[in-house]
Parts: C-alpha cells; sequence; structure tokens
C-alpha cells in the first residue's frame, strides 16, 4: 500500500524520537511483579505520574497529566492500570507473588492477567516520545492512567470527582488494549465495537425451614432454579434474531445445610447488549421473569435486584477509526491490520468521552509471540490461545511494547499536527448515559 504524505512525516517523527525500551521494560515487568486491585493502584500510579512529571507534564496524580504545546487539538490518551484477582501460573522469571488481604482478612492472589502492565508502560513510553517530539507538533497532550476498569467504575468515578473541572476538555479520546492477536497486529473497528454489559444482584426470598417439612416452606432455591432457566427464554424469544444479546447466571448462592431450606437465594446475573433500546427491554424482561416466578411460588415479599456493576456501549467513531486504520495499514503493512469483530467483552473507557460528546476509539494490539500464534494458526488452533484474564496470560513483551508505542504514537501525533475538528455530532452522542436503576 502506498503511503500518504502525512503517513511518512508521521512515521519520520516517531522513528526520529522513538526511546530506548529497555528503561520501560523493566518498568512493565515490575508492575506485573508488584499488580494492584481497582481503586488500589497507588504503587502503578506513583511510577506512571513521577515519570510524566519528569518529562515536564504537569501531572495531578490519580487525575491525568498535560502536556501544553501551544495551539491545536487536545488529544487524550488513556490507559487501565488495574489487575485480577487471579493466581498467576505463566512461570515468568518476574511472575506475581502478590496477595491482597480485604478488611475482613480474606487473602486472594493477584496478577495483570489483562494486560494493563503492558498499557501503562506503552503510555509511558509514548509520553517520552512525544514530549521529545514537541517541536513537531502543536496542541495539548492528555495522559490518564485510569484505576478501576475491571469494575467498570474507574472512568465514571474520575468524571464524578471533577475530572474535567481540572483538566482541558479534549477534542478527540484514544486507546488501545492488549489481547490474544499475534504480537506486531492491531485490530481496530467502526462503530459498536464492545458490548454494554450490566450487572445484577438478586435476592429471592422464601420462608426457611427443615427439609422433612417442606410443604410449612417456600423454597427459594427452587424459585431460583425456574428464573435461571425462564431467563434463557429472554434471547431467543425477546430479542429478534439479527440482534446479539448474552444473559449469565454466573452466581448462585443460597443455604449451607443439606437438611434446611434457606430464607433467601442470591443470584449474580451478568447482560451484554450492543444498542440502547435492548439495554432497556432486556434487564425489564430479567425483571419481570423474576418477580413473575416469586409471585406464582408465594414468596413473602419482592425479590430485591440490585445493579452492581455496568459498563457502557463501546461505538467507536466512525470517521476517526476509518482514518486511523488507513494510517495503521500504510505504516504496519495491511497484513498486519485486522478488522476487529464485535467483542462480548466490555470496557469503560467511553465514560471518559460521554460527558463532552468527545469522539472516541479503541483498538487492540496483539500480545501473542509470533511463533506460538503462528504454531496455533497453522493447527487451526487460535481459539486455543491463552485469552486476556487467564492464569498464563503473558504478553510477549518487548514486540508487544514496540508495536504498542509506535502505534499510540502515530494515532495521537495523528491529531496533533492536524487541524482537523472533532465532530461532536458522532455515534457517541447518541449514546444514553444514564439508564433504568434497578
Amino acid at each position: 500500500m502506498e503511503k500518504s504524505s502525512k503517513t511518512q512525516k508521521l512515521e519520520a517523527i516517531v522513528a526520529g524520537h522513538f526511546p530506548d525500551l529497555r528503561h520501560f521494560l523493566e518498568t512493565y515487568k515490575d508492575i506485573h511483579h508488584n499488580p494492584e486491585l481497582g481503586t488500589h493502584e497507588k504503587r502503578t500510579s506513583t511510577i506512571a505520574y513521577g515519570h510524566l512529571k519528569e518529562l515536564g507534564f504537569e501531572t495531578y496524580e490519580k487525575i491525568g497529566a498535560i502536556l501544553k504545546n501551544g495551539a491545536g487539538n487536545t488529544v487524550l490518551l488513556r490507559a487501565d492500570m488495574d489487575a485480577l484477582p487471579i493466581l498467576e501460573k505463566t512461570g515468568l522469571p518476574y511472575e506475581s507473588r502478590k496477595v491482597f488481604t480485604d478488611r475482613d482478612g480474606k487473602e486472594t492472589p493477584i496478577m495483570h492477567a489483562c494486560g494493563h502492565d503492558m498499557n501503562v508502560t506503552n503510555l509511558m513510553a509514548t509520553a517520552t516520545l512525544l514530549s521529545q517530539a514537541r517541536s513537531e507538533w502543536s496542541g495539548t497532550l492528555i495522559c490518564i492512567f485510569q484505576p478501576n476498569e475491571e469494575n467498570g467504575a474507574g472512568a465514571m468515578a474520575m468524571i464524578q470527582d471533577g475530572l474535567y473541572d481540572r483538566i482541558p476538555t479534549p477534542d478527540f479520546c484514544l486507546a488501545q488494549h492488549c489481547d490474544y492477536r499475534r504480537s506486531g497486529n492491531l485490530a481496530i473497528r467502526s462503530g459498536p465495537c464492545e458490548s454494554a454489559a450490566d450487572s445484577f444482584l438478586v435476592t429471592i426470598h422464601g420462608h426457611a425451614g427443615h427439609a422433612s417439612k417442606p410443604e410449612s416452606c417456600i423454597d427459594p432455591i427452587v424459585i431460583a432454579a425456574y428464573v435461571i432457566v425462564r431467563l434463557q427464554t429472554i434471547v431467543s424469544r425477546v430479542v429478534p434474531p439479527q440482534e446479539t444479546v448474552v444473559v449469565t447466571c454466573g452466581s448462585i448462592h443460597g443455604g449451607d445445610a443439606h437438611n434446611n431450606i434457606p430464607p433467601s437465594v442470591q443470584l449474580k446475573i451478568n447482560i451484554r447488549t450492543y444498542n440502547d433500546d435492548l439495554r432497556t427491554k432486556v434487564p425489564a424482561s430479567m425483571q419481570r421473569i423474576i418477580e413473575a416466578e416469586c409471585d406464582a411460588a408465594g414468596a413473602p415479599q419482592k425479590p430485591e435486584i440490585k445493579r452492581t456493576h455496568e459498563y457502557p456501549l463501546t461505538d467507536n467513531d466512525a470517521k476517526i477509526s476509518t482514518g486511523l486504520r488507513s494510517l495503521f495499514e500504510q505504516s504496519f503493512g495491511k497484513d498486519h491490520v485486522e478488522v476487529m469483530e464485535q467483542l462480548a467483552g466490555s470496557e469503560d473507557f467511553p465514560n471518559l468521552a460521554l460527558p463532552n460528546k468527545t469522539p472516541y476509539v479503541i483498538w487492540f494490539q496483539g500480545a501473542t509471540a509470533v511463533e506460538s500464534y503462528d504454531e496455533a494458526a497453522e493447527k487451526g488452533e487460535i481459539d486455543q490461545l491463552l485469552q486476556i484474564q487467564s492464569d498464563g496470560f503473558a504478553p510477549s513483551a518487548d514486540s508487544t511494547m514496540r508495536t504498542g508505542v509506535r502505534a499510540f504514537s502515530l494515532a495521537a501525533l495523528y491529531y496533533l499536527i492536524s487541524n482537523e475538528v472533532a465532530n461532536r455530532a458522532s455515534s457517541t452522542s447518541k449514546y444514553k448515559a444514564l439508564i433504568p436503576s434497578y
């Protein structure tokens, strides 16, 4: 593919200021070895913002870092920082052995199983490159190291804490994330690319008693069983066949004894949708089913349905994603840039863009070692590669970082040397940030 003059210019800037990655690889290994769960990312945040402060950024730890460099676009780059409650089994020399102890004294092993350690160090290195290249661009660069993405709450917490009272309003929001793909490859998609996800804690009330006297009880476990089975009909009978929706009951708990009927049962339910209409309709169907089953069984009180987590729909701006896809294809080669499939996973990055109707894009970069990926592809076993959020997920560090820094820098520069104006009437503005509470 023939490269445009703009692409050639961006590549020359990136090549001329590309940082020595040895320091960042060591930082990556350090962060991987010392993971922190959501809302506890103090050490990671200190490392990241401390580095940007040394670069000359105006730094507000736990908020963001700003590099003002004359008139032009304001571009926000975001990386998430939190780890997961998973016992690591990668066997790496820098494998995590960290254990998190909660207020009740419960110990949980934790690891970076989703590549957020790579996301953080990619952004640190990208900030270094852009800082060194400031004579080549004009505008304002914002770097956000976001907490608590795994719970879908970090971006919204930053907004509610007055993020945009302290930093400039961005014209463009950009993010990238690791996944299972071949290291060196990128994947990007226009429009809805990751689902909205809403999780609920449901408490079904019964009447407790001994198993020898079921006639004097109302069994919430039986009610819960009917609810779980009936929930499966939402996708098959409520949702149009051409739409994609996922309804999952991921947890059921009630009682502790073999010969007692418990007073209540708790279910944890997750719903994933790709448009606002279904994001309202499907939870309403869930509520109707739960309440009807409880009523049919004569439950002594109505069920309690509480929303516990929510992720927005990730709806990539069409114009930005088309432009960046062309840029990436020209720079990395068309064979190394995929049209990303619509993912059922979820991401709270859009919450940083929604308050100002800022157009945004997130893309994915492969993290699987080239040899491992190619061998799996030859055997037709790509689906067996270790996915993110698995206990063995371990990015091929050097090649993944090299690709990530290059892609992030090219994308940022694409708008920092451009007079292009953000389109705030994009698809992002149609998304409803607020949805009914349960």
